[in-house]
């Protein structure tokens, strides 16, 4: 983790409103504390933890507890805690962070001063991925920082409450795209929405293929939907192929091994979401 000053709230005579961090959990015992560590080391300090669990059978409840109170619902996915959340928040913004995230010390802060100083109404946060977890995350980590300030490829998790609650939060019954689809409203609805240098850390990372089959098979069950709210927007968010990959050709062109992983790592993805797809949509009709 890079950690750096950031010379922002810290330095400067401005209100330092409640941020509602929200961590949606299932079964995460073994990247929830963590997570919370992060959170709590962060350098702006006006800050509440919202953690809304549903239903983990493992560790979870019992280690998140020790950091701030647990929120036991009955939702199937995250959207509907992420909602939920939001509802029960007392911060003026709310900060969604899922639970194998670290963040770097400054995330917060910076985000708050973007909204408070500059006016902006939502922040996109970029994330990366810890390298050291296995081979397939190292090349997550290359196809991720291609997306640094993507305007396509990466969507707002910072909002103020009030924006959120007007747009209605997270669709419910997405499980996958959901975060595209409340940024796709958000620029609709003309709010502004920026960027931070700070960012986030996916520990979470898949050690084998057959991890990554599993999660976009399962993923791609909801696209349908997803697709047909969004169309063109949403084609253009799925597509394998990416403007932020050309525009990023020389870092591939740097690591040959990565690169013939991240085609791999694309063709399993893509197989097995479009697999998924073709059974969420037959079983949508």
């Amino acid at each position: 983790m890079i950690i750096r000053k950031y010379q922002g709230l810290s330095d400067e005579k401005l209100n330092t409103p409640l941020v509602s961090v929200i961590i949606p959990t299932y079964n995460s015992e073994k990247t929830i504390n963590m997570c919370l560590k992060s959170i709590k080391e962060q350098t702006y300090k006006n800050i509440e933890i919202i953690i809304v669990d549903r239903g983990s059978i493992d560790k979870t409840v019992k280690i998140a507890s020790n950091f701030a109170k647990v929120y036991i619902i009955n939702a199937d996915e995250r959207s509907a805690q992420m909602n939920y959340g939001a509802k029960i928040a007392n911060g003026k913004y709310l900060y969604r962070v899922d639970s194998d995230f670290i963040l770097e010390p400054t995330v917060i802060e910076e985000a708050v001063l973007k909204c408070e100083k500059e006016g902006y109404d939502a922040v996109c946060i970029h994330n990366t991925s810890d390298p050291s977890v296995s081979f397939w995350a190292k090349v997550r980590k290359l196809e991720r920082d291609c997306y640094e300030r993507d305007e396509l490829n990466v969507a707002a998790r910072f909002f103020r409450k009030d924006v959120f609650l007007t747009l209605g939060g997270y669709d419910e019954e997405l499980v996958a795209a959901e975060d595209y689809d409340l940024h796709n409203r958000l620029l609709k609805a003309g709010f502004k929405i920026g960027y931070i240098t700070a960012k986030e850390i996916h520990i979470g990372e898949p050690k084998t293929l057959l991890e990554i089959a599993k999660k976009h098979y399962y993923y791609g069950k909801t696209l349908p939907k997803f697709l047909r709210k969004n169309k063109e927007k949403g084609i253009k968010q799925l597509s394998p192929i990416r403007p932020s990959f050309i525009k990023n050709i020389k870092k591939f062109a740097k690591h040959p091994t990565l690169t013939i992983g991240f085609l791999i790592y694309q063709l399993i993805r893509y197989l097995s979401a479009w697999i998924g797809y073709l059974i969420g949509k037959i079983r949508s009709k």
